[in-house]
C-alpha cells in the first residue's frame, strides 16, 4: 500500500464555496484509488473518523473543524465508449462537473446538459441525486464505482443499487460513510434532443427565439439563467459565495399540502390560491421552500451577522464574508424556525452538515 501524505491542522474554508468552517486536524489528498484504501487505513488503525471531500461546493463545515481525517478525493480523467446506441462516458470523481457537462454538449451527447453551471465534482453527483431545471443525474448514471470501507475492497453499484430518490440516495442515508466514490459512468444520447422541461428555460428559450434548440444552446440558457441568480461560481459576484439551494423542496401529503394552502389563504399570503406545487412520482406533492421562505416573512437580504439570504435567489444563503458557521447554521434555523410556525412544514437542508448540529429547535 502506497504511503500517504498527511498533513495536519489544514484550514478547510479555502477548499468549500460558502468559505466557512476550521481545520481538519489531518488532511491528505487521494488521486486514485490506492490513495483512497490508504487514507481509510490510515484514519482506521489510528481510531480516527474519516471525511470525504471533493468539490466543497455542498458542505456546511463546523467553525471547530473536523476532528479526524479529511481525505480530499480527486481522481481524474473522462473516457467514452459506444454501446447499442448509447454513449458511455466515465468521469473519475475528482472531474469538475461542469467541465463534464460541457463534453457532453460539445460532443452532442444529451442528458445532462440542464445541469450545466452546477459547481462541484462528479463523485458529488451520485450521492445528491445532483438535479436542477427538470434533469437528475439518477436518469443517466449507468453506475458507479466505489471502494467499500468496510469490506476493503473497489464495488461497482448499478443505477438501481444506488438507492436514488429526490436530492437523495444510498450514499447520503444508510451507506453515508460506507463507499468512497471513485467514479461514475453515465448513459447518454448521441444526437439526442435537449431536454427542455423547465418553464424557466422554456421562457427563457422563447424569449431568444430558439424554437429548436441545440444542447449547446440549451446549456448557455441554463448557464445565463443560474448567473442572474448568483449560482455559478464568480468571484466577483458577493451572492456567489453559497452552497446554493440551502433546503430542499419539501415532499409532503396530499392532505398537508391542503392545510398549507389554507394556512396561506387565511394569512392573506400573495398568491396563496396558486400555491407552486408539483406531484412526486412516489406519491405526495413537492412543495416550494423557497415561496414557503418568503410567504412566511423572510425577503432575500436577510441577515444575521454576516450570514444572508442572498440578493438574487432565496434558498441561497451566503457568506458576506467573514462569516461563521454558527451564523450560517443560525440563520437557517430561523428561517426553518419561521416557516414551521407559518406553516407547520420542516425544511430540510440540502447541504452535508460536517460537525455541525442542525437542531430540532430553534
Amino acid at each position: 500500500m502506497r504511503d500517504l501524505a498527511v498533513q495536519e491542522n489544514v484550514p478547510l474554508a479555502p477548499l468549500s464555496t460558502l468559505g466557512v468552517g476550521g481545520p481538519a486536524r489531518f488532511y491528505a489528498r487521494a488521486g486514485d484509488r490506492d490513495a483512497v484504501e490508504a487514507g481509510a487505513a490510515w484514519a482506521e488503525t489510528r481510531g480516527l473518523p474519516l471525511f470525504v471531500l471533493g468539490g466543497g461546493s455542498n458542505v456546511v463545515v463546523a467553525d471547530a473543524g473536523v476532528p479526524g481525517l479529511v481525505l480530499h478525493v480527486l481522481p481524474e480523467g473522462i473516457e467514452a465508449r459506444n454501446t447499442n446506441g448509447a454513449v458511455y462516458v466515465r468521469a473519475g470523481a475528482g472531474v469538475m462537473w461542469d467541465d463534464l457537462v460541457a463534453t457532453a454538449a460539445d460532443n452532442g451527447w444529451a442528458g445532462v446538459e440542464c445541469l450545466s453551471g452546477i459547481p462541484g465534482r462528479v463523485g458529488a453527483t451520485p450521492i445528491q441525486n445532483v438535479g436542477a431545471y427538470g434533469q437528475d443525474v439518477s436518469e443517466t448514471i449507468a453506475s458507479v464505482e466505489t471502494f467499500d470501507v468496510a469490506a476493503r475492497r473497489p464495488v461497482t453499484l448499478s443505477n438501481e443499487e444506488c438507492g436514488f430518490g429526490y436530492r437523495s440516495s444510498r450514499f447520503k442515508g444508510p451507506d453515508r460513510d460506507r463507499y468512497i466514490i471513485l467514479a461514475v459512468e453515465y448513459r447518454l444520447a448521441p444526437g439526442g434532443a435537449p431536454a427542455v422541461r423547465y418553464p424557466d428555460v422554456q421562457r427563457h428559450l422563447a424569449e431568444n427565439g430558439m424554437a429548436s434548440p441545440s444542447l449547446a444552446q440549451v446549456r448557455q440558457a441554463v448557464i445565463e439563467i443560474r448567473r442572474r441568480k448568483s449560482m455559478v461560481l464568480d468571484p466577483a459576484d458577493p451572492n456567489a459565495r453559497s452552497v446554493g439551494s440551502f433546503f430542499m423542496n419539501p415532499v409532503v401529503s396530499t392532505e398537508t399540502c391542503a392545510a398549507v394552502q389554507a394556512r396561506a389563504v387565511a394569512a392573506g399570503a400573495p398568491g396563496a390560491g396558486e400555491m407552486p406545487r408539483w406531484p412526486v412520482p412516489a406519491g405526495g406533492v413537492k412543495l416550494s421552500a423557497a415561496w414557503l421562505i418568503e410567504r412566511a416573512g423572510f425577503r432575500r437580504g436577510h441577515r444575521k451577522g454576516q450570514a444572508a439570504i442572498s440578493d438574487n435567489h432565496t434558498l441561497a444563503l451566503v457568506n458576506r464574508g467573514g462569516a461563521t458557521a454558527s451564523e450560517i447554521i443560525g440563520l437557517a434555523r430561523e428561517i426553518r424556525d419561521g416557516v414551521r410556525a407559518a406553516f407547520g412544514v420542516s425544511l430540510v437542508p440540502e447541504p452535508v452538515l460536517v460537525n455541525v448540529s442542525f437542531g430540532d429547535a430553534g
